[in-house]
């Protein structure tokens, strides 16, 4: 088992984990949270890893699920009690313009700061689809919600986006 584990964690790492932390660090902006939810996210690969029985298309996936849930689960350490998730979009969009370099382009962080005002649920599906290039079913399969649900979600994400847009630029 701890040679499989081994085996399975090594291949998500080189595979995956470049792609792996920035979709984390898309989700909680900062580096240091990123750097945090991506390590907690290889010692789950590693405990969970007899629990893996699929092939490389689920292993990316899988790896996925675990990163995705590990960002979300950082994000909620941030609310109090009774909010939401949604409830932080106002604190990521500050983050964002925080954590961007000084010379960066106004066009791109505008572009970050209306996708931290989606919903959380259309910023996963807006991440996975338009960052990481995954198709539908790949992000159902990461979800855990229908390829219908997530279409819908995409759309909605990008007319607030564009919404946004139109709304902040001169």
């Amino acid at each position: 088992m701890n040679q499989d584990a081994n085996a399975i964690l090594q291949q998500v790492a080189s595979r995956y984990g470049n792609r792996l932390y920035w979709h984390i660090r898309r989700l909680v902006v900062s580096h240091d949270d990123a750097e945090d939810a991506l390590q907690e996210t290889f010692i789950k690969v590693f405990t969970k890893a007899g629990s893996f029985k699929g092939d490389d298309s689920s292993l990316e996936a899988w790896s996925y699920r675990i990163a995705t849930n590990e960002a979300l689960q950082l994000l909620r350490k941030r609310v109090h009690l009774f909010q939401s998730l949604d409830s932080l979009s106002g604190e990521l969009s500050d983050l964002v313009v925080t954590e961007s370099a000084p010379d960066a382009d106004r066009s791109a962080v505008l572009f970050q700061q209306a996708i931290m005002t989606l919903p959380t649920q259309q910023r996963v599906a807006f991440n996975l689809r338009y960052y990481d290039e995954l198709s539908y079913g790949q992000i159902a399969e990461i979800t855990g919600k229908s390829e219908n649900s997530l279409r819908t979600n995409y759309h909605y994400a990008l007319e607030k986006i564009k919404e946004y847009l139109k709304e902040h630029t001169i």
